[in-house]
C-alpha cells in the first residue's frame, strides 16, 4: 500500500538499492494506480495530494550536501494550494536537480513547450497509459544515474597519456591503437604506477578469474605494449621487468 506519510517512510539507509519517487497529484484513484504500478517496478513510492505537501517533502534540499531526497518526480500540472509549475519553476530556482516528470490534462504545444521552458525533464499528457509511464520514468532515472557517474581522470606518465573514457592512448603526440586487453593492460599499469604485479595478477585483472590458458599470453601482450610505447622495445623504460616477480610500469 502506499504511504503519504513521509515520516512512515524508510530511512534513505535502508533502501540505498531503490529509487524513490515522490508521486504529487490530486486525483485519488490516478495517484492509486501510480502507485501500484511503480511498487510493482520494485520503486519506493511517497505521495502528495497538494502542491503544499510537496514542497514540505521537498524543502530540505541542500545545493552543496549532493544528496537529494527523491531521485524523481512526478508532478501533477494541476494542484491545490500550488500548481505543479511553480512547484518546478521553485526547485530550479533553489537548485534541485531531481529529475520531474511533469502530468497534465493540457496537451497543447504551448503547454508542454511551458512545462519544459520552467524546469520540467519530460511531459506526458493525460489519459496516459501505466506501461508508458513507467518507461519513461525508467528513461529519466537511466539518464540521472549516468549523470553522476563519477568522471574517470585522464593518466599520464611522462610521454604516454591514457584516456579511459575515450579509450584512447597518445604517445609521444601521436595516437597509438590498441587491443582490448592491451588497453586493459595499460590502464591497470598507469593507475598503479611502480606497482609490481606478477603474471597471474594480470590475468585475474585482465582475462578474469575464470581464465583458461597459457599465462605466457601476459608476455606475449606485453611484448606487443613494449613495440607501441616503447622508443626502444628492447630497453624499455615503461613497462619494466621484474625478475622473479613479474612487471612494473614506470
Amino acid at each position: 500500500m502506499y504511504t503519504s506519510e513521509l515520516t512512515k517512510y524508510p530511512p534513505r539507509t535502508e533502501i540505498a538499492n531503490t529509487s524513490r519517487i515522490l508521486v504529487v497529484e490530486d486525483e485519488e484513484l490516478i495517484r492509486e494506480m501510480l502507485v501500484v504500478a511503480l511498487e510493482e517496478e520494485g520503486y519506493g513510492v511517497v505521495t502528495a495530494s497538494d502542491g503544499r505537501t510537496a514542497l514540505e517533502y521537498l524543502k530540505n534540499f541542500e545545493p552543496n550536501s549532493g544528496e537529494i531526497l527523491f531521485d524523481l518526480v512526478i508532478l501533477d500540472l494541476m494542484l491545490p494550494q500550488i500548481n505543479g509549475l511553480d512547484i518546478c519553476r521553485l526547485l530550479r530556482h533553489q537548485g534541485n536537480p531531481v529529475p520531474i516528470l511533469m502530468l497534465s490534462a493540457k496537451g497543447s504545444e504551448t503547454d508542454r513547450v511551458l512545462g519544459l521552458e520552467v524546469g520540467a525533464d519530460d511531459y506526458l499528457t493525460k489519459p496516459f497509459s501505466m506501461r508508458e509511464l513507467v518507461a519513461r520514468c525508467r528513461a529519466l532515472l537511466r539518464r540521472q544515474r549516468l549523470s553522476t557517474l563519477p568522471v574517470v581522470p585522464v593518466l599520464h606518465y611522462k610521454e604516454v597519456t591514457l584516456n579511459p573514457q575515450e579509450c584512447r592512448v597518445m604517445v609521444r603526440g601521436q595516437e597509438v591503437n590498441l587491443s582490448p586487453k592491451e588497453f586493459r593492460l595499460l590502464e591497470l599499469f598507469m593507475s598503479y604506477a611502480r606497482r609490481v604485479w606478477s603474471r597471474e595478477q594480470l590475468l585475474d585483472q585482465v582475462w578474469g578469474p575464470d581464465f583458461v590458458g597459457d599465462s605466457k599470453t601476459v608476455d606475449v601482450h606485453i611484448r606487443w605494449l613494449r613495440e607501441k610505447l616503447e622508443q626502444d622495445p628492447s630497453r624499455p623504460e615503461y613497462i619494466v621487468t621484474v625478475r622473479g616477480f613479474g612487471y612494473r610500469f614506470g
